[in-house]
């Protein structure tokens, strides 16, 4: 009788993916790994369990693996993309959780859902599936809004680094619309305690 090979750990993949979209785009690499650090400081003060604390880890590592299905001319690109580009942009969202499903894991269709849902809007405006509210999922309002903040308080291709400030002012603007008014609460008390906190320069 033919024993079935053993199933490589999620925790595996995860490394050979993330080092490939590191060759990819090392930005986009870097990024995921603070947003997992400060998604994992804003988990622990709303007192996950520890199993949604692993899955919400997965999913900030992984929320941004669908670039990897991006073309070059997009995805480094330093000027706004046109309506076309934009769409393309916005299928990272689906590609990702394609990918993460494909693992095969047991925790694979939670981790799938976090990734597929990580820009969606409070107020219902985001893609892929314009959800809202509390459909969307706890894990992926974390994820939206620590990957805001770090997109900003970085200097990326398209625009320098934001202070402290002036970030957390562009998040207050965007409450309820972009972010949860709770979620969004809770990570300004946490954020001033962080060692991902942006400088007041």
């Amino acid at each position: 009788m033919t024993q079935k090979p053993d199933l490589v750990p999620m925790e595996s993949i995860i490394r050979s993916l993330t080092v490939a979209l590191g060759e990819r785009d090392h930005h986009t690499r870097i990024h995921s790994e603070r947003v997992v650090l400060l998604s994992a400081e804003l988990g622990r003060h709303l007192a996950l369990s520890a199993h949604e604390l692993e899955v919400l880890s997965l999913g900030a590592q992984f929320h941004d693996l669908g670039k990897i299905g991006i073309p070059d001319r997009i995805l480094r690109k330093a000027t706004p993309f046109d309506d076309a580009e934009w769409e393309c942009m916005k299928q990272h969202a689906a590609i990702g959780e394609r990918i993460v499903l494909a693992i095969g894991d047991d925790r694979s269709p939670a981790v799938a859902r976090v990734v597929r849902h990580h820009h969606e809007n409070f107020d219902g405006s985001g893609y892929p599936d314009g959800l809202g509210g509390t459909a969307i999922p706890l894990l992926s309002r974390i994820i939206m809004l620590t990957d805001n903040y770090d997109a900003m308080a970085v200097t990326r291709p398209y625009h320098k680094a934001r202070n402290h400030r002036a970030v957390m002012d562009i998040l207050a603007d965007e409450n309820g619309k972009k972010f949860d008014p709770d979620l969004l609460r809770a990570f300004s008390v946490v954020i001033e305690k962080s060692d991902m906190r942006a400088t007041d320069d």
